[in-house]
């Protein structure tokens, strides 16, 4: 077995056991944003964006949340919540405000993480749609059954250059793709945003605290839950430069979240309607592009020594 492998397998199941609901337990991207769990959020109508080249993250409709009053949020007044988590490097400092959206899921209502013999005896192709959405019992004009067709899609879809892509239906096939992207013989961390708070509150002001950690990464696996009937990560890479950062958010309401942050340093491959280039105003290759994770995201990494620590 891989170094590393046996612990790195049991310390993900124990926390996917326990964040996103994993195979077995009673009674599902970034944006910015949500990945809504298919029973909810589709439920309700909303509809997941195809325009995020890096894949991200999904950006759900959100009708009656149009217009944000009394948050920073980049000049644009009439941008949906949901998109506000994405922003320049030189707005990463201390003292930072800024209108983030943090999407809050219920893990018991999370789809569940499925074996890997199980998983890989269905298939996952948009080529199988009809069969899918039989064995499932979704109609193929609901929303559900839209959000699977995007999901199917968006696996299927060709990374950009220097993006290597995955869709993990797994937890094995998730840690087997990691390992390979990152080395068989790499010593792994996971990250992942925590909330010290428990609060209803999805989206408000927040200012940066603390810079707790800082990683230059120039390899590194991010694993988003994607809309399925069963837990799906759609897990990627890229080659154009990264960092990672955890920092210290305090929330106008009193929320504490340490949030996961990753800056791609190089945009000049990503498509001009990337959604993040439409919130910041920006264009390809003239900035870097931070983003917030969303607590049920992954950001897998070689284990290297953290660099830096500031305060207010």
């Amino acid at each position: 077995m891989y170094k590393g492998m046996s612990f790195m397998f049991w310390f993900l199941f124990i926390y996917l056991l326990v964040t996103l609901c994993s195979y077995g337990c009673g009674a599902r991207e970034l944006a910015g944003t949500e990945n809504k769990v298919l029973e909810i959020a589709l439920e309700e109508g909303h509809n997941t964006s195809n325009n995020i080249q890096d894949h991200a993250m999904n950006h759900p409709n959100k009708p009656g949340h149009s217009v944000i009053p009394k948050l920073d949020t980049h000049e644009h007044r009439h941008m949906d919540p949901s998109l506000m988590v994405f922003f320049t490097l030189k707005d990463l400092r201390v003292g930072k405000r800024m209108a983030i959206h943090f999407p809050k899921r219920d893990p018991s209502k999370s789809p569940k993480l499925w074996p890997k013999e199980e998983a890989d005896s269905l298939p996952f192709s948009s080529k199988q749609l009809p069969y899918l959405l039989k064995l499932f019992s979704f109609s193929p004009h609901s929303p559900q059954a839209t959000a699977i067709e995007n999901t199917l899609r968006e696996c299927e879809s060709k990374p950009i250059k220097g993006e290597v892509k995955f869709c993990a239906t797994s937890l094995e096939s998730m840690l087997d793709f990691t390992q390979r992207i990152l080395g068989v013989t790499s010593e792994l961390q996971v990250l992942s945003t925590l909330h010290q708070t428990k609060s209803s509150v999805t989206f408000q002001n927040y200012t940066i605290l603390e810079t707790l950690m800082e990683i230059p990464a120039p390899k590194m696996v991010a694993c988003h839950t994607m809309p399925y009937p069963y837990a799906v990560f759609y897990c990627h890479s890229q080659d154009n430069g990264n960092r990672v950062y955890r920092v210290s958010l305090g929330g106008e309401n009193g929320d504490r979240v340490e949030a996961m942050v990753v800056c791609h340093l190089d945009t000049s491959q990503w498509a001009p309607t990337h959604v993040s280039f439409q919130v910041l105003g920006i264009t390809p290759g003239t900035s870097p592009v931070c983003h917030f994770f969303p607590a049920d995201h992954l950001i897998f990494l070689p284990k290297l020594q953290a660099h830096g620590s500031s305060t207010m």
